[in-house]
């Protein structure tokens, strides 16, 4: 199953979101209304709040009353961190029953208003925020909710900042217009990548670009490979290995086709063959199918390597998988550290891929028109890093 955080600060509109998807087909997990379960009356999960906080926030019918311990938690750093330690947990122990229950072809949304805050966008196989300005969240608020300013200011306070939410967004919807045009994009999400995305994703089919577009540099690129990074450690823990972007991406200023070049090192191609590779399947990076070589730049020869997509019709990927220390390995961060290094053979880079991607268009054309000049810079990259000591 396709299993999507959903997340956005109070007040931002993410449960207008989460009920267009559910309209789409999703399969909702609410951790908000997991978190007032696991409190009900009669839970263990209650008395442990009240042996926290005491019975001031507790209402008459000995319920839970919300607004008294809100007014307790969000004005009290510790005073929060002693919830979350009752009600985390539990919310996470109810939220893999509910996934688990869920159709194995299912979109599963899981509203998550912390999830920034608790650290689990790896864990998802794509983050969707909901971003709305404060200003107009503060409004929402007292205007919707009842709450006073200076309340709905400290709840705003409490959550992350609208920068570190941004961060963790594969997505961004932004939510300062009207509903229609928020349903409009919930919809376009929907039909242009979800449902793609999740069919690929059980079928573990990597989607794939034919055709080189060039895209202009994009300063968020090595933001997305640290998401991505992120999932695939996730994904192979308790692994260690190590992980690198490479490729023109990885490269400031560098125009290039717009897939996020990763490379993973392994003890050994068996290792890429075993469970890992199922492992990565499963967080969205299937293995392409047939062999995979790099070829030498010098005294001929080529190195096998395993090599695997993206399930995500969004965001293309090719996750390189080469033995740690091998030539591929090593000549794939030569390559990146050189062209960041000196201008002057990044700038004729460039001028050969315009020229390549507007007589060359599709992706094997292309790849193989550079090898000339690959073999040139190969050298020029080796004598470069003798001189500087580099090493990857």
């Amino acid at each position: 199953m396709l299993k999507i955080g959903l997340t956005g600060g109070i007040g931002s509109g993410k449960s207008a979101v989460a009920r267009r998807l559910v309209e789409r087909g999703a399969v909702l997990v609410d951790a908000d209304r997991i978190a007032r379960e696991v409190v009900a009356p009669g839970t263990d999960g209650l008395a442990e709040v009240v042996a926290a906080f005491s019975e001031r926030v507790l209402a008459d019918d000995g319920a839970l009353d919300r607004a008294a311990l809100g007014e307790l938690v969000f004005a009290d750093e510790s005073a929060r961190r002693r919830l979350e330690a009752v009600v985390h947990g539990r919310v996470r122990a109810r939220t893999a029953e509910l996934v688990a229950a869920a159709p194995p072809d299912a979109v599963v949304v899981n509203d998550v208003p912390l999830l920034v805050e608790v650290g689990l966008a790896a864990t998802y196989h794509l983050v969707v925020v909901v971003h709305t300005e404060v200003e107009t969240r503060l409004a929402r608020l007292v205007r919707d909710r009842g709450m006073r300013r200076v309340e709905a200011e400290r709840r705003i306070a409490a959550q992350a900042d609208d920068d570190r939410r941004v961060a963790a967004a594969d997505v961004l919807l932004t939510n300062d217009g009207t509903l229609d045009a928020l349903h409009a994009a919930v919809d376009a999400l929907w039909h242009d990548r979800l449902v793609s995305y999740e069919v690929n994703l059980r079928q573990r089919r990597a989607a794939r670009l034919d055709r080189v577009r060039l895209a202009e540099p994009d300063p968020t690129w090595p933001q997305q490979y640290a998401r991505l990074a992120a999932r695939i450690r996730h994904a192979i823990a308790p692994a260690d290995l190590r992980v690198d972007h490479i490729g023109s991406t990885a490269v400031p200023g560098l125009a290039a086709k717009d897939v996020i070049d990763i490379q993973l090192g392994v003890s050994s191609l068996a290792e890429a063959d075993g469970p890992l590779a199922d492992r990565l399947a499963d967080a969205g990076f299937p293995r392409l199918p047939g062999e995979w070589w790099d070829t030498a730049r010098t005294g001929g020869g080529r190195w096998e390597k395993r090599l695997h997509g993206s399930a995500d019709p969004g965001r293309p990927v090719h996750l390189h998988l080469r033995v740690t220390g091998s030539p591929g390995w090593r000549y794939a961060l030569l390559m990146r550290d050189h062209l960041r290094a000196d201008p002057g053979r990044r700038a004729a880079y460039l001028v050969l891929k315009r020229e390549l991607a507007a007589s060359a268009p599709d992706s094997l054309a292309y790849a193989t028109a550079k090898d000339p000049w690959f073999d040139e810079e190969h050298l020029r990259a080796e004598e470069w890093a003798a001189r500087s000591g580099w090493r990857p």
